[in-house]
């Protein structure tokens, strides 16, 4: 598969001539000796083991002073990770587009793992069925609000403003709009714990749950659009086609589910049986997420879902081994979570150029604002009547929409997919391409920027913790 003209694959911070001007130095002190202390000046797009190994542990140290520092001004780290990435001029070869998006895979189906042990059912009784309708409905309402808003605002090629609803193809809007439907539970629970004592237990438990929740629906959400756009018209015309996109939904969700239920039981009985040692948690976690991905996608059901449902049920089973539990494998897990949180975000830093975000850049403002002032609170406030909350408390769960990894993750397969969307002239698919995808970027760094830092301020001033219960 060609890559996308803006997506230009994963490369070291080191520019080329420079490593061949470090390479031509040492040799020449090396002359004279029988092996020379490196090999000659290596050729544009190769890119020795040793240095790449050098590049990605040197990034990697790089992100932890850049999440400290990020920390520090209030907002969360993975921005941070993000615009260092970005900074980063890449200039040789170290993955192909092919492998950046088998990692994007991997990465989301290890966090969804992680998302569902990290949801405890006992924490949300009394409101799990309003957390799973905000959750799915939040999701299918801000994202067809959001497409409607970009459709409208956006120029033909999306590099601009130009009102009126003939200029973006609608299916382009539809695509950047559901890339942007699911919110991050990390980041936002990363930066709520700055007003902990702010926010009551039951509200905190919501928002993680919600967060959490409506990543497989958006994962599903995108590939309904994709489908819907994608496919030539079938014989019996378009209601057909969109028959055949709903039953593909529903069979998604429902082999997904059942997958994810058995796969949890053979998590349970190796927790029971097969682990002993603390240590062995690890593999484990990894085993299971990887396995319960992997069945699903080959029995036609969603992957990720069964992976999200895998953590869940394991969360909340019951187990013999009192040392050895569902929340000692969460903690082990915790690490390795972060670190593939850090990486889905810095791959996709150092994926773009920061030139070619300028286009981008009124449109992406224009739809941040839209999607943090009118689409997320809309589809908060429009399931206001399924809710035992307050309203006061609703509106700070509207301003908890953080957007993160999974957007940045989606927008790998919405490039791919625009060039097969129906009725576009191939001539606009280059500038459509470089667009959307910088859309996506300009979004996720603006609303991280900008809830990030106001969240802690918009939770103390509701004065959740002095107002009456949060639940009815």
């Amino acid at each position: 598969m060609t890559p996308p003209d803006w997506v230009p694959l994963l490369s070291p911070p080191f520019p080329v001539g420079l490593h061949c001007w470090l390479a031509t130095v040492v040799a020449g002190f090396s002359q004279g000796a029988e092996t020379p202390l490196i090999r000659p000046p290596i050729a544009p797009g190769i890119v020795p083991l040793p240095l790449m190994m050098l590049t990605i542990g040197g990034i990697f140290l790089g992100t932890l002073a850049i999440s400290r520092f990020s920390l520090k001004i209030g907002v969360p780290a993975i921005l941070g990770v993000l615009l260092f990435g970005l900074l980063i001029n890449p200039s040789v070869t170290l993955f192909s587009h092919d492998t950046i998006l088998r990692l994007q895979v991997l990465s989301l189906s290890i966090l969804l793992f992680n998302a569902g042990l990290e949801t405890d059912i006992r924490s949300i009784r009394g409101f799990l069925e309003y957390g799973i309708i905000l959750a799915v409905g939040g999701v299918i309402i801000s994202s067809l609000m959001l497409g409607l808003i970009i459709w409208f605002v956006a120029s033909p090629d999306a590099a601009g403003i130009e009102l009126g609803f003939r200029q973006v193809p609608l299916a382009v809007a539809m695509l950047i709009a559901a890339c942007l439907g699911s919110t991050d539970a990390g980041a936002t629970m990363n930066v709520l714990q700055l007003v902990e004592r702010a926010i009551p237990r039951r509200l905190a438990a919501l928002v993680q749950f919600e967060s959490s929740v409506n990543d497989p629906t958006g994962i599903l959400f995108l590939g309904v659009v994709i489908g819907l756009t994608t496919l030539e018209g079938a014989s019996g015309g378009q209601q057909v086609v969109v028959v055949e996109q709903l039953q593909t939904f529903l069979q998604k969700i429902g082999s997904g589910l059942l997958i994810g239920v058995c796969v949890s039981y053979l998590g349970r009985f190796s927790l029971n049986r097969l682990v002993r040692e603390s240590n062995q948690l690890l593999i484990l976690g990894i085993a299971i997420s990887l396995i319960s991905y992997g069945v699903a996608e080959l029995m036609g059901g969603s992957g990720f879902i069964s992976a999200y449902v895998a953590g869940l049920m394991l969360r909340n089973h019951t187990y013999s081994n009192e040392r050895i539990t569902p929340e000692a494998l969460q903690q082990t897990l915790l690490p390795f979570n972060n670190m593939t949180e850090i990486t889905v975000f810095l791959i996709f830093g150092l994926s773009v150029h920061p030139l070619e975000l300028l286009p981008a850049l009124p449109e992406g403002i224009v739809v941040a604002l839209a999607m943090m002032l009118v689409a997320r609170p809309a589809s908060v406030l429009l399931l206001q009547r399924f809710s035992p909350f307050t309203l006061r408390d609703s509106l700070l769960v509207s301003w908890c929409g953080l957007r993160g990894a999974v957007p940045l993750a989606l927008s790998f397969e919405m490039v791919d997919a625009i060039p097969r969307v129906r009725g576009i002239d191939p001539a606009a698919v280059p500038s459509l391409v470089q667009n959307a995808g910088g859309i996506v970027f300009c979004v996720v760094v603006i609303n991280l920027l900008v809830q990030g830092l106001t969240l802690p301020h918009v939770a103390r001033w509701l004065r959740l913790s002095d107002g009456e219960p949060s639940a009815a």
